[in-house]
Order: C-alpha cells, then structure tokens, then sequence
C-alpha cells in the first residue's frame, strides 16, 4: 500500500534494495533524504553515479579503485615480496587500519563454495597466480576469513602455489572460527597476522 506517493514510494523501493536495509530502514533513510538541502541531495546523487561509471578493478591488486592502481598498488614504500590474499576489499580495509601490515594485496572477490555455485574460475585465482609469476614475491599470506569455505580456498590456493616455491602462510587463529575479518578488531588482526604459520 502506497502511504506517501509514487516519488517517495519509488525512493523507498530503491533504498530497501540495498543489502542489509528493510523496508523501515529506506523510509527512514528516504525521510532523511528528502530533509537534506537540495545541494547535498545533488551531492550524493553525482557522487553515486560517478562511483558507478569510474570504479572498477585495480590491474594488479583487483580491489576497487578509480585509477589503473589503487593507492596501496601505486605507493612504492609498500613491500614488494609479501602479497596478502583477503576476500573482499572490506578485509583489506580492516588491515590497512591495524597500521602493521606493509605489504601488498590481493583480492578474491568471493572464497569456493559449491553449494552457492562459486568455483574457483569465479574468484581473481587466475589473475593472482599471473603475479606471482611476473612479480618477486618471497611470502603469499592467506588471509582468507576462518570459515570451512575460507579455509577450502587457502587450501586450494597453497596447492597452487607451492610448486613455485614461495612461502605460504596462514595467518593464526586469533580469529574466532566463523568470524569476519571485517568485524575483527584491529589488536586481534595485528597478532593474527604476527601468529601466522606457513601453510
């Protein structure tokens, strides 16, 4: 049932699309939106639409960015020889705030699941291994989330990385098993990445 018209139902509708936001959240979000002065309302409007035109794929890392490499990718105090592979951006996020981790990244997009249809040709697998062979990597850390999918990719990965002879790590379980990294405090990353074991 329609309470305030086609443009606020139409508002609401596209807000409650967003993952983690129900109905009540969008009309609560739309009656924020529509109080905002016109120009902050235009604001986020542009905002939103050149996110979506100028975002993509960083070429060697795969996080999100706006330029051919993404900040971390691009800064040459960052060391070399160590990759960390997380699975999304946001867990690259929560180890960039722990201020420990020098390195670069990698990004999977995603760990194997069969049961959800994701096989390891859906992850950024092919692209990591391409680094690996062009780049002087010393040290592949797997930082995927301590769930049995995230240690099903580990392990697929060290598998495929073992013959070009690199270390391996794990990072430690700090971690609570079935935990994300994106909700891990920072103390809690720092010794999970100092723990870490080859793998």
């Amino acid at each position: 049932m329609e309470y305030f018209g086609n443009s606020m139902e139409s508002l609401i509708a596209n807000l409650a699309r967003l993952p983690g936001i129900g109905r009540k959240s969008a009309q609560r979000l739309a009656f924020h939106i529509i109080q905002m002065p016109p120009e902050d309302v235009e604001a986020l409007a542009s905002s939103l639409v050149t996110a979506r035109q100028d975002v993509h794929y960083c070429s060697q890392c795969c996080t999100l960015t706006d330029g051919d490499l993404c900040p971390i990718c691009s800064d040459p105090t960052r060391d070399q020889s160590t990759i960390m592979v997380v699975e999304d951006s946001r867990d690259m996020a929560a180890y960039e705030k722990t201020h420990q981790y020098k390195g670069l990244y990698h990004i999977l997009h995603g760990v194997i699941s069969p049961l959800n249809g994701v096989t390891p040709g859906n992850l950024k697998i092919r692209e990591l291994l391409e680094r690996l062979r062009s780049e002087h990597v010393q040290e592949l850390i797997l930082a995927t989330n301590p769930t049995v999918e995230g240690e099903t990719t580990a392990m697929y990965i060290s598998r495929l990385v073992k013959p070009l002879g690199l270390r391996v790590s794990r990072i430690a379980n700090g971690i609570p098993v079935g935990g994300d990294l994106e909700y891990t405090d920072e103390m809690t990353l720092t010794r999970a990445l100092e723990g870490r074991t080859d793998y």
